[in-house]
């Protein structure tokens, strides 16, 4: 069957300012100086380079994983989809349309360390994304919540990491958009919250077919529900995706793990 790809990069380029120690301790001096006189600095530093080129398709109506080193530009990759981060060179394409605010409707983003409104309870919280996002499912996230055993009086701010990540997680696949991105959904939480978290994932997708990214370094957990791989290397150029099955079989002998150590 061929495989239809809904979201490319082309050449994409992205660069961050890096500010050594010293360049840092040089600015802060400049400003002393000049604050009284109001001027901005005009300083120039030297950049670091985020994506390099980048030339990647991702396959639409499956699951794919990002993977890489801390560094290599994952979670630049998954803003600049959503429109928060803007490439140096280089097209981007989602579903055939340059990313920006008026496409984020039919978009589910995760962010790496994302957090909710502390002093809401769960119940609140989901129905509050319901007012908020386009497309929330409000009985479906009640389900989901249920069966991540979320406690809808339970306040937010009382959850352990691992509940809230469930939590985040639902406000995310209870949407019925056409793409969803998670960076890191199982950072730093327990493994019965890992293996809800997946399930949760692999029941979303029977639900409604979606195209779903996932930046991970939790390959064990996760592999098994990749439909395809793309890994990042340091200033990454040309990457492709990979069929999990053909480049990652679970094996001793050729896995995910084993190829994510040597780029």
């Amino acid at each position: 069957m061929e495989i239809e790809y809904g979201i490319e990069f082309k050449n994409v380029t992205k660069a961050y300012i890096d500010k050594t120690p010293q360049e840092r301790k040089e600015e802060f001096e400049y400003k002393k100086k000049k604050i009284h006189d109001r001027l901005m600095v005009s300083k120039a530093f030297k950049k670091k380079p985020a994506l390099d080129h980048l030339t990647v398709s991702f396959p639409t109506g499956q699951i794919t994983g990002l993977l890489g080193p801390n560094g290599a530009g994952k979670s630049t990759l998954l803003k600049m989809l959503v429109g928060l981060v803007h490439q140096d060179e280089g097209t981007i394409s989602v579903f055939g349309q340059s990313p920006s605010w008026r496409n984020n409707g039919e978009i589910a983003y995760l962010p790496d360390r994302g957090r909710w409104y502390g002093l809401q309870t769960v119940a609140e919280a989901l129905a509050y994304a319901e007012v908020i996002f386009p497309a929330f499912d409000l009985d479906l996230a009640r389900k989901m919540a249920d069966s991540m055993d979320l406690d809808p009086a339970a306040q937010i701010s009382t959850l352990s990491k691992g509940l809230e990540a469930r939590l985040n997680l639902i406000l995310c696949l209870a949407r019925r958009v056409r793409l969803i991105l998670l960076d890191e959904p199982f950072s730093g939480i327990d493994l019965v919250s890992r293996d809800k978290i997946t399930q949760n994932i692999i029941d979303s997708m029977l639900d409604l077919p979606k195209t779903i990214i996932i930046c991970t370094h939790e390959i064990h957990e996760a592999e098994s529900i990749f439909d395809h791989v793309i890994f990042l290397a340091f200033s990454a150029r040309n990457c492709s995706a990979f069929p999990a099955k053909t480049i990652c079989p679970l094996s001793d002998q050729h896995t995910s793990i084993q190829i994510f150590s040597n780029i």
